[in-house]
C-alpha cells in the first residue's frame, strides 16, 4: 500500500487542505472541475504552496472544451507555467492537441522546456488522441514525466486493457497514471489489473451549504458545493490494501 502514489484533483484551497489531511501524495490543483479543470488563480496556487506540505501540480488550461489552443491561449499557458515556477510548485499538468487528434509536439515541447525543473504531467487530452501508442512515444521523447489517462474510455475501469498495454509499452520510460471514476471500491482492481503504481481521483463530494437564508428565486445557489473529504482520501488508500480475489 505504501508503494502507491495517490493524486487527488482539487478545486480550491479547502479541498486541497482536506486532500492533504487525508494523506494524498500529490494535488492536481484545478478550477472548474465540472469542465475537466482549468487553471486556478494565482492567489489559490500561492496559498496552497505556502500552507500544504505535499506535491502541488496546478493544471495549465486556459479554458474548458477541446485542447486546440489559439496563439493567445498558448501565451497564457506559458505565463501561467512561469508563475507556477516562481511559486515553487512541483509540477504542472498540460495537454495540447492538433486538429487531427495528434499531440502538438512543438508546443508541448516548448512548455516542458519552460517548466523545467518542474515535472510535467500530460493530462487526459491523451484520451482524445487518434493513436495512443504514437502519442506515448512522442510524450516520452518530449520529456513528460507522466500521462494521466482513462485508457481512452470514459472511466479507468472501462479502459483498463489499454492502460495495461500502455504501462507495458512505456517500460518505465514514463509513468502511466490511471484516472477517472476511481474510488475506494475499485482502486485495488485498477492497480492490480493494470500494474499502475500512481492513481488519480477527484473524490468529489457534495458539501451542504451553511447558508440560513435561501432566496426562493435562486435556491440552487445555496444547495452546497463539491469538495474533497479527508476520510475519503484515507479510504481510497486503504482500498489498495484489499487486492481483488
Amino acid at each position: 500500500m505504501n508503494n502507491f502514489v495517490i493524486e487527488i484533483a482539487t478545486s480550491d484551497f479547502a479541498s486541497s487542505q482536506e486532500a492533504a489531511r487525508g494523506g494524498a501524495d500529490r494535488i492536481e490543483l484545478c478550477n472548474n472541475l465540472a469542465e475537466g479543470g482549468t487553471t486556478q488563480s494565482e492567489a489559490v496556487i500561492r496559498l496552497c504552496r505556502e500552507k500544504l506540505q505535499l506535491q502541488l501540480f496546478p493544471i495549465i488550461r486556459p479554458r474548458g472544451g477541446d485542447f486546440l489552443y489559439t496563439d493567445e491561449e498558448f501565451k497564457i499557458m506559458m505565463e501561467d507555467i512561469q508563475l507556477c515556477k516562481e511559486l515553487n510548485c512541483d509540477g504542472v499538468v498540460i495537454g495540447l492537441l492538433k486538429p487531427g487528434g495528434e499531440i502538438n509536439v512543438e508546443r508541448t515541447s516548448q512548455l516542458v522546456n519552460l517548466a523545467y525543473p518542474m515535472e510535467v504531467t500530460f493530462h487526459r487530452a491523451f484520451d482524445r488522441c487518434r493513436d495512443p501508442f504514437e502519442a506515448l512515444e512522442q510524450l516520452i521523447q518530449i520529456g513528460c514525466t507522466r500521462i494521466l489517462t482513462s485508457g481512452q474510455k470514459p472511466t479507468a475501469i472501462e479502459g483498463m486493457q489499454l492502460i495495461e498495454e500502455l504501462i507495458k509499452k512505456a517500460d518505465e520510460r514514463i509513468i502511466i497514471m490511471p484516472g477517472s471514476g476511481i474510488r475506494k471500491e475499485n482502486v485495488a482492481v485498477v492497480a492490480s489489473k493494470t500494474g499502475a503504481r500512481e492513481l488519480h481521483s477527484s473524490l468529489r463530494t457534495k458539501i451542504k451549504s451553511k447558508m440560513e437564508f435561501r432566496h426562493p428565486s435562486f435556491v440552487e445557489d445555496t444547495q452546497g458545493h463539491y469538495s474533497v473529504v479527508a476520510e475519503d482520501v484515507r479510504a481510497l488508500r486503504e482500498g489498495l490494501s484489499n487486492p481483488p480475489s
